[in-house]
């Protein structure tokens, strides 16, 4: 079973940068895609990004040029680099693994 832990949420101003990182433990092995997703207060849950294991990558349109996701498959890493934060991107952030398994997800807030 896999279990997944997000960290490196905080408070950050308006065109300021912050990386999020998502450690997988358990069956890790096993996982091929890796996803960010958000959810703002009020409103759903949606997809960020989103990196297979082979390296391929999707993006949402609201997000593209600003952030980049990757991951470690050596140490069941994935990452989310987060530039020029605006103010419609504050969120809770969650690391999902094969669409299945949920992390409990880290606070991203952005200062205008």
């Amino acid at each position: 079973q896999v279990q997944l832990v997000e960290s490196g949420g905080g408070l950050v101003q308006a065109g300021g940068s912050l990386r999020l990182s998502c450690a997988a433990s358990g069956s890790a092995f096993s996982i091929n895609t890796m996803s960010w997703y958000r959810q703002a207060p009020g409103k759903q849950r949606e997809l960020v990004a989103r990196i297979t294991r082979g390296g391929n990558t999707n993006y949402a349109d609201s997000i593209k040029g600003r952030f980049t996701i990757s991951r470690d498959n050596a140490k069941n890493m994935v990452f989310l680099q987060m530039n020029s934060l605006r103010p419609e991107d504050p969120a809770v952030y969650y690391c999902n693994a094969d669409w299945v398994v949920w992390g409990q997800g880290t606070l991203v807030t952005v200062s205008s």
